[in-house]
């Protein structure tokens, strides 16, 4: 579960969001003072998918913070479960590319091949969708914000995820809502 965890965020962390993404919850607010990452994972109201809502400060300028989220060799870095990143259509200086993402089989999960979409404005905002590939359904976006005149980053993240596994739903939300800020944390370290 936990390989298969680490393989959708690491979709998530390769694809990227501006200010006020979505409003901090106390929760939030109070895993930022601590110097963490924090995550939510509810249902969505369609059944299948969850929505993911997470949130990191990084304590580096956002082009950089930026650079790292959207360079596929950074992306192995984040997401140890990520054998390819592969850019297979667009460019990202055009204001959108198409990627590959291959993961490695565990015991458990299939390897997966993820293609998804995704549309830039730099140095702000990443919106990604799935193309096509071995999930069910993937939609979000990320949000970078400039803190303290520049010198720092808060990153947010939005995601509806569904895969066609035999999965308990619940089970799945709950390693999403543990491994998420994990990913979070490690592209806090590339960055910093």
């Amino acid at each position: 579960m936990r390989r298969l965890v680490s393989f959708v965020l690491a979709i998530w962390a390769i694809s990227a969001f501006g200010a006020n993404a979505f409003d901090l919850t106390p929760k939030a607010s109070a895993a930022l003072k601590r110097g963490e990452a924090y995550a939510e994972v509810t249902p969505d109201a369609d059944g299948v998918s969850g929505h993911v809502k997470a949130v990191i400060d990084i304590d580096a300028p956002i082009q950089r913070v930026w650079r790292t989220m959207t360079d596929c060799a950074a992306a192995k870095a984040m997401i140890s479960t990520l054998t390819g990143c592969r850019v297979v259509e667009g460019d990202q200086a055009r204001g959108w590319d198409i990627r590959e993402h291959i993961t490695r089989r565990n015991l458990v999960f299939p390897g997966m091949r993820i293609v998804f979409r995704s549309d830039y404005e730099p140095y702000g905002l990443i919106r990604f969708r799935l193309v096509e590939g071995d999930l069910k359904v993937q939609q979000g976006e990320w949000r970078l914000q400039a803190l303290d005149g520049g010198r720092r980053t808060r990153v947010f993240y939005e995601n509806r995820l569904a895969v066609d596994w035999p999965v308990p739903k619940a089970l799945m939300r709950e390693a999403l809502r543990r491994d998420t800020p994990k990913v979070l944390m490690n592209l806090r370290r590339v960055c910093q």
